[in-house]
């Protein structure tokens, strides 16, 4: 007897969820997220807005989106995704469904649910699409992980260390400053 097929999701699927329910795609399945906790949205605030200071302070051309944000890493309908925090510098991948294309700079913060999905999934998608560079930020272990794909490092950190940004020159995000 043959085995059933597996079910391949699309886009499509995605934007046919029920208003409020989040999920990603990612090679055709489909991953259901949980609401983030407290500190999940701290640590996202202060990040996403020292580096929106720091490009308006220095003029710059990149912008800084934050989850619930689309970004469709390659051209196939079966990737979606929607990264905590997403740095963008090219203006013409961004249209009004989101990031057409990898972002230069992604940041995932885990949740108990999302720790397989960060670390290795989309470590690789990430990598693979192009991103410059990855940031994971982990409050249960009280570390980030800095993969700087252009140079092929990584770095780990704790949450009370400074951390310098790759794509920037002159830009370090202090964990220690969040009032976790």
């Amino acid at each position: 007897m043959p085995l059933p097929k597996e079910s391949t999701y699309t886009i499509d699927d995605i934007y046919a969820l029920p208003e409020g329910e989040r999920a990603e795609l990612i090679d055709g399945h489909i991953y259901y997220m949980a609401p983030p906790s407290t500190k999940h949205q701290r640590i996202s605030s202060f990040i996403s807005w020292k580096i929106s200071d720091y490009i308006h302070t220095n003029h710059g051309k990149c912008e800084v989106f934050t989850a619930p944000f689309a970004v469709h890493l390659d051209e196939t309908s079966t990737t979606y995704v929607e990264p905590d925090i997403s740095v963008i510098c090219d203006p013409n991948k961004l249209n009004d469904k989101g990031c057409m294309g990898s972002p230069d700079w992604i940041i995932e913060i885990v949740s108990p649910t999302s720790k397989r999905m960060d670390y290795y999934t989309k470590l690789f998608k990430y990598r693979t699409a192009g991103v410059r560079e990855y940031w994971i930020v982990d409050p249960s272990k009280n570390q980030v992980v800095v993969y700087n794909f252009e140079h092929g490092d990584m770095e780990q950190y704790t949450l009370q260390d400074s951390v310098k940004a790759g794509i920037y020159d002159d830009l370090s995000i202090d964990f220690s400053q969040i009032n976790l």
